[in-house]
């Protein structure tokens, strides 16, 4: 059987915005209530950001007995979300774009552990018109350790209308303060 092309159609390379944050650099929550980054969500993923060379990001996060599914074991879903948010962070941060998630695709290889931490680097693949291409895998308990988790991901441009129009006015309020006090100059992560 052979692995599927990835992206699967032609593209563009994805190249960071020239106003995107620099190697190195330690993401802020993009939004607080946010369950995978955000601080307020009591059982959430509380997941960290950086920013690292080329169009990738390095996120973490540490499984806890509140994100277990089977005893003892991170549950699929859970992870699933963890990368969706990586990926997010990947497109909503180095191309400075409001997209959402149109495609998810995770590919789980070995279990993840309560207890474990899970290391995901997210990569931007290629944009062709509206979608946006990204991939990231995830190791287990060290940025080398082994891949657990894959994930690809087709995200598509919206504007701020498709947030304003869909989502909650006092969510938006609160996402409009974060935006505001972490000196955000652009609309919206994903």
């Amino acid at each position: 059987m052979t692995k599927p092309v990835w992206p699967p159609v032609p593209t563009e390379p994805a190249t960071p915005h020239p106003d995107a944050p620099g190697a190195g650099t330690d993401l802020p929550t993009h939004y607080d209530h946010c369950f995978a980054c955000g601080d307020q969500a009591e059982s959430g993923l509380r997941m960290r950001t950086s920013v690292d060379e080329g169009p990738t990001v390095r996120s973490r996060f540490h499984v806890s007995e509140a994100h277990q599914g089977a005893p003892g074991l991170a549950h699929g879903g859970l992870l699933a979300c963890a990368f969706d948010e990586a990926l997010g962070m990947v497109v909503g941060n180095l191309l400075r774009v409001p997209a959402v998630t149109g495609k998810l695709e995770t590919d789980f290889r070995r279990p993840v552990p309560v207890g474990s931490t899970l290391y995901i680097v997210a990569r931007l693949d290629g944009i062709a018109g509206r979608k946006i291409y990204a991939s990231a895998d995830g190791h287990l308990d060290a940025e080398d350790g082994p891949v657990a988790v894959s994930a690809r991901a087709l995200f598509v441009k919206v504007a701020f209308e498709h947030f304003s129009t869909h989502g909650d006015p006092d969510a938006i309020e609160k996402l409009t303060a974060t935006a505001i006090a972490n000196n955000r100059k652009w609309d919206i992560n994903p």
